[in-house]
């Protein structure tokens, strides 16, 4: 066996044994690679020198935990993905889309956002990339977190990030068998009042999330 590499100290010192850099170290040449990021690329957006990215991908080195971060953040990954924690189940992680049946001043809106998933173990921290109808009629910029359970019922909360905005409530979501898409429900705080709920659907297309809602709406349930 190889050596293992510096002791541990504490959680900002090096904390991977050397196995683990090594599939740390592939990890981030893939997810870069997906990317189509180079290395450079990588380092200046995670704020690191270049030659370091090329010492982490050949498992010379090993990252500290906030650079960790920085990396897995660039890299549109978790730190426990970055790391190679083996994820049981389905891996949620990346660029999704989210279909909202919400209502403005009594009308209805269907709305469709660019939104990220990060998954560590049974969490999934959501964030909009994209507010999906213009701020003058009532779209803003969330956060929030979905437990998974069961490999198939997603719940958890969402909260507005922007200033001014109200909106606030929890979420829940049938996830088809194969991790494709999900369909469910927010219940929540809108401009519309304080206990208002509608249909949700995420997917990987804007079409194919609006689709989700019309079928959910025709049939008065998820989609099966």
């Amino acid at each position: 066996m190889g050596p293992k590499g510096p002791p541990v100290k504490d959680l900002e010192v090096l904390f991977w044994s050397y196995d683990e850099v090594m599939e740390m170290s592939e990890v981030m040449r893939q997810n870069r690679l997906r990317l189509n990021l180079s290395q450079a690329d990588l380092a200046a957006a995670a704020g690191v020198d270049k030659r370091q990215i090329r010492r982490y991908e050949a498992g010379e080195q090993q990252p500290l935990l906030s650079v960790a971060v920085a990396i897995a953040n660039a890299l549109k990954i978790s730190v426990g993905d970055l790391a190679g924690i083996p994820n049981q189940g389905l891996n949620l992680t990346g660029d999704w889309w989210a279909s909202w049946q919400t209502f403005y001043n009594g009308e209805e809106v269907i709305t469709a956002q660019e939104v990220q998933f990060r998954q560590e173990a049974d969490l999934v921290r959501v964030e909009t990339i994209t507010r999906g109808i213009d701020v003058e009629d009532g779209g803003y910029h969330w956060s929030g977190e979905l437990r998974v359970w069961d490999n198939q019922i997603l719940m958890g909360w969402y909260a507005a990030r922007d200033g001014g905005t109200r909106s606030k409530g929890t979420m829940y979501f049938v996830l088809h068998n194969h991790g494709q898409w999900m369909t469910g429900r927010w219940v929540g705080a809108s401009y519309d009042g304080d206990l208002v709920t509608g249909l949700g659907a995420m997917g990987k297309s804007e079409q194919e999330v609006k689709d989700l809602i019309a079928v959910q709406k025709e049939s008065g349930t998820h989609v099966p």
